[in-house]
């Protein structure tokens, strides 16, 4: 899956434990009619990888859902969910997926004259 928009806020690299786990997290933006901010985490090594960009970049994130559980002290049981980033790329997200507009010459007829025009509808 991937996210595509404009960064709003990236965080620092946070370490838990005493094993050293990772994570920063970002904040996108959507363009679209109603914008979304989607919160990614990175984790591990991964946290690396948003050292090259800066809010207000368009970006592109391509991202794993995951899902944990957890029981709580009074035997409840909790779902969480979060999307994990793997990897991120600079880009326009709506320039880049639009296809290339043909010039204008291709929509004019092939034949020599352009004001000749064949009329083979039957009314």
């Amino acid at each position: 899956m991937e996210v595509s928009g404009k960064i709003k806020w990236i965080d620092e690299v946070r370490t838990f434990g005493s094993n050293g786990f990772r994570k920063r997290e970002v904040v996108v933006t959507t363009e679209e009619q109603y914008p979304q901010h989607i919160l990614i985490e990175f984790v591990q090594d991964k946290c690396d990888l948003l050292n090259a960009y800066q809010v207000g970049q368009d970006v592109k994130i391509g991202i794993n859902l995951r899902g944990r559980e957890w029981v709580n002290p009074q035997g409840e049981t909790k779902y969480f969910n979060s999307l994990q980033g793997w990897r991120i790329e600079a880009g326009s997200t709506a320039a880049q997926e639009m296809p290339p507009i043909p010039p204008p010459s291709a929509f004019e007829p092939a034949s020599g004259d352009a004001n000749q025009v064949e009329d083979d509808l039957p009314f």
